[in-house]
């Protein structure tokens, strides 16, 4: 690919750009030498990208007025379809007035159960379409998908223009006659095509597409031993009761199997509130008669004292810990969290011996934690997990690019002990992410300990990351992410408990504070190493700032100043190009090790290119278009090449692009390098391609992923997720 280097001198408050770009016939100047025009100065100030004259347009013009990316035949199509019933697009192009109404989820279950019992032609069963032989399937005529091949190809929609992602790799299309591509299949006999499809890892009965090279694939087994609350947790149950933070019930049976083996089926089962003794009864019952239910796991209390579970059990210590809102300062003047001081002189001789003997237990279980493994984010290019656009092939993108550590988006805790696939689809790993870690979010200390545990037993990853500062209303509004910032009470028992659970060093990542004016973090951060924590990230913004002012570095530089030297600090917030990376980095010096980029990576990916190269990447459209080329090469490869596939890559390609065309050329601009804060203006690009992808527009958005993906459906609609302005209301996250 190539690249070019932009040279220039130092003006104001970046560089001005040397030259001047030669204007595309399509793209004329709307603006004359003696219109009115704020000066760059003015511009900045008011966070206005300075845009060289004559690339603006005048505000109400169409941005893409000769610009025709839709094929004539699409077009005709479309005028065909809606008649009179339909206004024209930026380009000229028609679009229906009215989208359809989009159905909810239960609508759409229903939907597809109907299409199932009715065997719709478009629901081509998976073992034909993969041999082309109607009696591959082993269901036979009890299948609920269609057989009729002949129909299915009669109304599939005609390829896509390209190759099959999967050609020139080990294994064969696992999608056969239903991938999009199919035309590009290379023509086999029916014995090598058995022979090839034995090699490939296709698709689960729901789940996504399995590619050989993705790891940390949820086991269907598992996932239903997950769904029957069925999986023990001993690792994370015995810290929790070390720490006084396991219910009193699931603690009986948790000492019970630790006096006869390792784990009991019991303790994560939901359990009333009934005395002690009719519990340890009621379980020494069930065993002498037989009916104790076998572990899933294949442990088994074959060595069980029956006669001690007649043994009284004394009252479970009551938790020492309290949960406020408010900081308590001590004598000294310093913040005090967590224990008290004076725990130990409510609590009797009994109940110390008894958290004596969790803590040995507790001890027993987990190494100490000068001994757990390390990380070294230092001098690497980290890419921040990023919620809904922050997926596989999106990391595999930046990872192309340069980025040297990936984390994979957000998941609830609750949602993966409950065994959604949904949410154990972004623990996903491709074998490219050398540096790989996974993010969690929760509220409670069992829960978040648990959740953990899970993962490192299940999945390979390099790090677990804590959410420490979502400020989304459904995750705060449950107790989780920034919240916890109010409670560091709490917040000291899930670090803790988690951290001890766990040999995979454990990340946390957190704001400034909640509230606007009372910042926290600067105060946490010391006492995180101490909880087990190996690395901490500062945001620098409030949860009640959200996006709506500028990262604040000279907090995350105060946390540098705090930080202990076991203790990694990782800094984020508004990184956008390679000299505001090095400027922080040497601000704060050594003890930070690296910044995390966020939204700067959604915008131009390339920025871990600029940085690694030390420039300012003047890209192409074209050089632009390629890298969406790869994105949708990735996405085929992870979602799916048939239809369903296709339109998922879409889709999430749609929510990358929502962010992407805020990016300005480098060579459009009087001042280098753009920041991220700046309002773009209404412009032209250098060709048609490069206006394309300036629009704000949805609409063209749609058309920018026809050129990799060909024309969606006729019924297509798509409204974004998430708002992308960092200049937009605080509301707006």
């Amino acid at each position: 690919m190539e690249t070019e280097h932009v040279e220039g001198k130092s003006a104001g408050n970046g560089i001005l750009a040397s030259g001047r770009q030669t204007m595309s016939d399509s793209a004329k100047p709307t603006l004359e030498s003696n219109d009115a025009y704020p000066s760059v100065e003015e511009l900045i100030a008011k966070a206005r990208a300075p845009v060289k004259r004559e690339y603006l347009r005048q505000s109400g013009t169409r941005v893409l007025a000769n610009t025709v990316v839709m094929t004539e035949e699409t077009m005709a199509k479309l005028r065909e379809e809606e008649g009179d019933d339909a206004e024209m697009m930026p380009s000229g192009n028609s679009i229906p007035k009215t989208s359809v109404e989009k159905k909810s989820k239960r609508q759409q279950r229903r939907d597809r159960k109907e299409a199932r019992s009715n065997k719709s032609v478009e629901n081509l069963c998976g073992s034909v379409a993969k041999t082309g032989d109607v009696n591959a399937c082993r269901f036979g005529t009890s299948c609920h998908f269609n057989h009729d091949l002949a129909a299915y190809l009669a109304q599939k929609p005609p390829d896509i223009p390209g190759q099959c992602p999967f050609l020139g790799g080990d294994i064969r299309c696992p999608y056969g006659y239903a991938c999009r591509y199919v035309g590009t299949h290379p023509k086999t006999s029916s014995a090598d095509l058995e022979g090839q499809l034995s090699k490939a890892e296709t698709r689960d009965k729901n789940g996504p597409l399995s590619s050989i090279q993705e790891l940390n694939n949820l086991n269907k087994g598992f996932q239903k031993l997950l769904w029957k609350n069925a999986v023990t947790f001993p690792k994370a149950d015995a810290q929790l009761g070390a720490l006084g933070l396991l219910g009193k019930a699931k603690k009986i049976v948790m000492k019970i199997s630790a006096n006869g083996s390792e784990k009991d089926t019991k303790q994560s089962a939901p359990m009333d509130p009934a005395p002690e003794m009719s519990l340890v009864e009621s379980l020494g019952n069930e065993i002498k008669e037989g009916i104790k239910p076998v572990s899933p796991t294949d442990l088994v209390l074959n060595n069980l004292d029956v006669e001690l579970l007649a043994t009284p059990v004394e009252k479970i210590s009551k938790r020492i810990r309290t949960e406020t809102e408010t900081t308590e300062f001590g004598d000294d003047g310093h913040e005090i969290f967590g224990f008290r001081e004076n725990g130990d002189e409510e609590r009797t001789n009994r109940e110390i011996e008894d958290d004596k003997d969790w803590k040995s237990m507790a001890n027993e279980v987990t190494l100490p934690l000068r001994e757990k493994k390390l990380i070294d984010f230092r001098g690497k290019l980290y890419l921040a997990p990023l919620t809904t656009v922050g997926n596989l092939p999106f990391r595999r993108v930046c990872k192309k690019l340069g980025a040297d550590i990936t984390c994979g988006e957000m998941a609830m805790c609750t949602n993966l002990l409950q065994g959604q696939a949904s949410e154990w689809a972004l623990l996903r790993r491709h074998a490219e992410e050398d540096m790989f870690g996974v993010q969690i979010c929760g509220a409670h200390p069992d829960t978040v300990a648990r959740a953990a545990e899970l993962i490192e037993r299940e999945c390979q990853v390099d790090f677990i990351d804590l959410n420490l500062g979502c400020p989304i209303d459904l995750v705060v509004n449950k107790g989780a992410g920034s919240s916890l910032l109010t409670k560091p009470a709490r917040l000291e028992q899930i670090v803790r408990a988690t951290a001890a659970a766990i040999d995979t060093p454990l990340t946390l990542k957190v704001r400034m504070g909640y509230f606007e004016g009372r910042n926290c973090a600067h105060s946490l951060i010391p006492r995180m190493a101490r909880w087990g924590a190996s690395a901490v990230t500062v945001h620098g913004r409030t949860r009640q700032q959200r996006y709506s002012k500028a990262a604040d570095w000279d907090y995350v530089q105060q946390c540098v100043r705090e930080v202990p030297d076991d203790l990694q600090l990782v800094g984020n917030g508004d990184i956008f190009s390679y000299t505001e990376y090095g400027k922080h980095i040497q601000a704060c010096g050594s003890k930070l090790a690296t910044c995390m980029i966020a939204r700067g990576a959604l915008v131009k990916p390339w920025i871990f290119t600029e940085i690694k190269e030390q420039r300012h990447w003047d890209i192409t459209a074209e050089e632009r278009l390629n890298i969406l080329r790869d994105y949708v090469a990735f996405g085929l490869k992870h979602w799916g090449s048939d239809t369903k596939g296709v339109e998922t890559t879409r889709h999430f390609l749609l929510e990358w692009l929502s962010y992407a065309h805020r990016y300005i050329p480098v060579g459009l601009l009087e001042v280098i390098p753009q920041q991220l804060n700046w309002r773009p203006p209404n412009y032209f690009g250098r060709n048609d391609l490069e206006t394309l992808m300036a629009s704000d527009s949805a609409a063209d958005w749609v058309r920018l992923t026809e050129l990799v993906l060909g024309p969606p459906p006729s019924n297509f609609t798509f409204s974004p997720k998430h708002k992308s302005n960092a200049y937009d209301k605080a509301e707006n996250g």
